[in-house]
C-alpha cells in the first residue's frame, strides 16, 4: 500500500439546475447536469503521526479546519472503517471557494479515494458514495468519476452521460460569497408556495453542445444576481462575446461561460475583468 497519494479535484459547472419540491428534511430536491472543468485543485493525502493535519497553499480561505469537508471526510471515513486517524491532508487551491464551483466537494470526494486507496480499498464503492451522500450534494458526482452527468435529489442519483466535446470556458467571481442556504431561502421566499415539477430529460438530448443550450438554466439566477448586481453585468458582457451558454454556476457567487473558441474567451475574459471581477480560464474535459 502507498505512503502518500496526490489526485487532481476538478471543478465543476451545472449546465442546468432547477430546485424542485422541499423535502420533510428541509433539504430541496435537484435537478441538474453537472460538467467537470480543467480548472482543479491538487490534494495529497499522505501517512502522518496521529491525528488530522490539514495544510492549505493557494491564498484562499477555505474556512477553519473542523468546518473544511476535506476534514470531514476524512473524519467520516475513519469513523466507518473503525480506525483512527493519522494522516496529513494537503490542498493546492487553485478552484475560487464558496463558489458555486463545488471545489469543497471535489477535495472531499477526492479524500475519500485516496484514502480508500491508501488502505487497501477497505470500502467498497457502494460503501463510499454512501459517504459522499452524507458530505453533500455535490460529492457523489466527483466520486462517481464521470465529468459529465445528469443528477436528481440531493444529488445522489448521478446518471453518467458521454463526455460532450471539450469547449473552452471562462469563470468569474465577484469577490463576494452568496451562502448556499441564504440563496436557498430566497429561491423560497421569492416562489412562495409554487414548486415546480420535475422535466422528464431524456439523457440522449444532452449529447450535444446545441441541444444542452438550449436546456441550461439556473434557478438561483434571480435571487443571486438581484443580491449581486455586477454579476449581471458579467453575463451580459460573456453574452456579447459570443458565450454559447452563460449562467450562474451553482448557488453562486460565480459566473461562467461557455465558448466554441478561445478567441471569444479571451475577448471575454479581458471585457468582465473591466468590471472588477476576477476571471479564469479553463476548459470542459472529455478525459
Amino acid at each position: 500500500m502507498p505512503d502518500r497519494v496526490e489526485l487532481a479535484a476538478p471543478a465543476k459547472v451545472n449546465l442546468r439546475l432547477r430546485i424542485l419540491a422541499r423535502e420533510e428534511s428541509g433539504y430541496h430536491a435537484l435537478e441538474t447536469v453537472l460538467c467537470a472543468l480543467s480548472l482543479a485543485d491538487r490534494v495529497v493525502v499522505a501517512r502522518g503521526a496521529a491525528g488530522i493535519r490539514l495544510t492549505v497553499e493557494g491564498g484562499m480561505d477555505v474556512g477553519p479546519p473542523e468546518r473544511n469537508l476535506a476534514v470531514r471526510a476524512a473524519e467520516r471515513f475513519y469513523r466507518e472503517i473503525g480506525d483512527a486517524p493519522a494522516i496529513d491532508l494537503h490542498l493546492t487551491k487553485h478552484i475560487p471557494a464558496a463558489a458555486g464551483l463545488g471545489g469543497g466537494s471535489s477535495d472531499a470526494a477526492a479524500v475519500l479515494r485516496a484514502l480508500n486507496t491508501l488502505h487497501g480499498d477497505p470500502l467498497p464503492r457502494a460503501a463510499l458514495l454512501q459517504l459522499a451522500i452524507e458530505l453533500g450534494a455535490d460529492v457523489p458526482f466527483f466520486l462517481c468519476g464521470s465529468l459529465y452527468a445528469l443528477a436528481w435529489g440531493r444529488g445522489e442519483r448521478v446518471m453518467p452521460l458521454p463526455p460532450l466535446p471539450p469547449r473552452p470556458v471562462l469563470v468569474a467571481h465577484p469577490g463576494v460569497a452568496m451562502p448556499t442556504a441564504d440563496a436557498f431561502r430566497e429561491v423560497a421566499a421569492l416562489r412562495g408556495a409554487y414548486v415546480p415539477e420535475a422535466a422528464v430529460i431524456n439523457p440522449d438530448a444532452l449529447r450535444s453542445w446545441d441541444a444542452v443550450a438550449g436546456l441550461a438554466r439556473n434557478d438561483f439566477e434571480p435571487v443571486v444576481l438581484r443580491r449581486i448586481p455586477v454579476l449581471a453585468e458579467g453575463l451580459a458582457a460573456m453574452r456579447e462575446a459570443g458565450a454559447r451558454i452563460a449562467l450562474l454556476a451553482g448557488s453562486g457567487s460565480s459566473i461562467f461561460a461557455v465558448f466554441d473558441s478561445a478567441d471569444a474567451r479571451d475577448t471575454a475574459s479581458l471585457n468582465v475583468s473591466a468590471l472588477g471581477i476576477r476571471t479564469w480560464k479553463t476548459e470542459t474535459v472529455s478525459s
